[in-house]
This record gives C-alpha cells, structure tokens and sequence, in this order.
C-alpha cells in the first residue's frame, strides 16, 4: 500500500508522489517509514534516502538537513538540500572528500567542519554508487 511522500528544499518542490517505503537519514540514524505509520517529526541529518516507488523502482538522494513529517499517510520532507544520485558525480565526490581529508584542522571548530565535509563527500560517494 502507497502513502503520499513530497520533498522540498529552498528552491523548489522536488518531488510529489506516492511511494511505498522511504528510507530516510534522521539527525540520530536512518529511518524506515511505512503505509499507516504513526504520527512522526524527525528532525534530519546528512546522508541517503531512498524512496522505494510503487512500481517497484528506486530513487536516491543525498539530503542534508531540514525535518521530516509523517501524519495521516503523507510524509512531508523539508530540506536544504535534496539531490537525486542521478545528478551527483563520484569523481567529484571522491575528489571532495580528499580535500576534505587534506585539510588540517587548527581548532575544534575547523575540525568539526572537517568531520562534517568528509561526512557530507562520503554520503554523496554512496549515493552516486546507487545511480
């Protein structure tokens, strides 16, 4: 059985389907949505989601940030950025993840922008491989 998914980011409506899984990166882990799930509001994180389509196909995505709300079969997803592994280059994934890698972290607040580039290169690297 489907249920309704919609993903927005700041620039547009990305998608606006029925589905009937969505496999998506909560700020704490990935998240498994199903039909009639109970009410939910996730606050989100960094890294793939998949949206299993009622024809039996998937889509990819790498999200980053925003919230997530599952209520009455309608899974409503806010992020800053949503982009389909279609539109996503390995190479230059694997290239930003090296310079992410090459960068010397001088205080705790360059090390953490460090962590969460290298992060952000190694989910664009996963999703790439799922095109």
């Amino acid at each position: 059985m489907a249920f309704q998914c919609v993903v927005v980011t700041p620039e547009r409506q990305l998608l606006d389907e029925s589905i009937t899984q969505a496999i998506v990166p909560g700020h704490d882990g990935l998240v498994g949505i199903l039909t009639d799930r109970a009410p939910l509001l996730m606050k989100m994180g960094l890294g793939p989601m998949r949206l299993d389509h009622a024809n039996g196909s998937k889509s990819f995505y790498f999200v980053e940030g925003g919230v997530a709300q599952m209520k009455d079969n309608k899974l409503t997803i806010l992020t800053n950025e949503a982009t389909p592994a279609s539109e996503i280059d390995a190479e230059s994934a694997r290239a930003e993840f090296a310079e992410a890698q090459a960068r010397r972290a001088t205080d705790e607040s360059t090390a953490a922008d460090r962590e969460k580039q290298m992060a952000r290169a190694r989910a664009k690297q996963e999703v790439a491989g799922k095109k």
